[in-house]
């Protein structure tokens, strides 16, 4: 079998790639364009679709499945440079945390003189210590529980996701740490410090159910459903409830500092994991004929 792969924009042609069966994958095909084209021999750099503005087909399908015919065209975007999941995650967690720590220790020349010889105020200690827990949680989640379905992003996201987890980082670390933080009462931290605490558990608790769901080296997609675990019994309510324990986690760090820095970033933080939440629950509608009534973060809500 003989494919003629095009530019799905430009509908120029990129190359012929031939010595194909019905039985060949999309993986097979990509691997035959990536050795006439060495710009494109990272396979994760190319999509392939159907027709031009359709969605790109998956590494594991076979030509057979998808109606390929000999001499049949395919549509080529280039996704750009790559770089691994696990290299992202690990740079944009590593980051707020070093940053914070950073900025923690009052240094003379965002402080001034004599700054980090004035007392700190235990909230002030006690945020530093839920900021750098929580991102530690994150890196050791990388390592040892995350199991990505995709090998690859394209790198200009690190830049991007980079800018605003470490500056926002400096932004929060700025205020609470400053010689003239004013913490809120008791009573309000404690509160703060305990939903906090309970929702970091119930967040690693999804995670690790969502990594049992997938054999390793795979990419199974599977109705996720709640497990021995009462912190994952949200999943009857919703679709994502690591963006809810997420969401949560933020709303009760911010409560705990009474930082309007902490507020801003859970603000911003929110918003994009409503829309992460909005498109995966989507994504579990279409793919799942029989998948629960549920919300796709917010229970009854969202």
């Amino acid at each position: 079998m003989e494919l003629e792969i095009v530019h799905a924009r430009a509908n120029s042609q990129v190359c012929t790639v031939s010595g194909f069966s019905k039985a060949s994958t999309i993986l097979d095909v990509k691997k035959a364009i990536g050795a006439q084209k060495r710009k494109y021999d990272d396979v994760n750099r190319q999509e392939l679709r159907l027709e031009p503005k359709g969605k790109f087909v998956k590494d594991e399908q076979t030509l057979g499945d998808l109606g390929v015919e000999n001499r049949a065209m395919l549509y080529f975007k280039d996704r750009g440079l790559q770089i691994g999941w696990t290299t992202v995650f690990l740079t944009e967690y590593a980051g707020p945390l070093l940053v914070y720590l950073c900025i923690y220790t009052r240094p003379w020349i965002i402080y001034g003189e004599g700054a980090a010889a004035k007392p700190y105020h235990p909230v002030a200690t006690l945020g530093a210590v839920c900021w750098i827990a929580h991102y530690a949680k994150r890196l050791l989640e990388t390592v040892f529980v995350h199991r990505f379905s995709n090998a690859t992003m394209p790198i200009l996201n690190i830049f991007k996701n980079s800018i605003y987890y470490w500056g926002f980082a400096a932004f929060v670390a700025y205020n609470n740490c400053h010689p003239l933080y004013t913490a809120p009462g008791m009573a309000q931290v404690y509160g703060g410090l305990g939903a906090f605490i309970f929702c970091e558990i119930g967040n690693l608790s999804i995670h690790v159910l969502q990594r049992n769901l997938r054999p390793a080296g795979s990419k199974v997609r599977k109705i996720p459903f709640p497990d021995s675990n009462p912190l994952t019994s949200l999943f009857h309510l919703v679709s994502c409830p690591n963006y809810t324990y997420e969401i949560g986690s933020w709303i009760a760090f911010s409560v705990m500092t009474q930082s309007l820095p902490a507020f801003l970033f859970t603000l911003a933080g929110g918003f994009q994991m409503t829309m992460w939440a909005l498109g995966k629950h989507r994504n579990y509608r279409k793919e799942f004929d029989k998948y629960p009534r549920r919300k796709a973060i917010f229970p009854f809500l969202i």
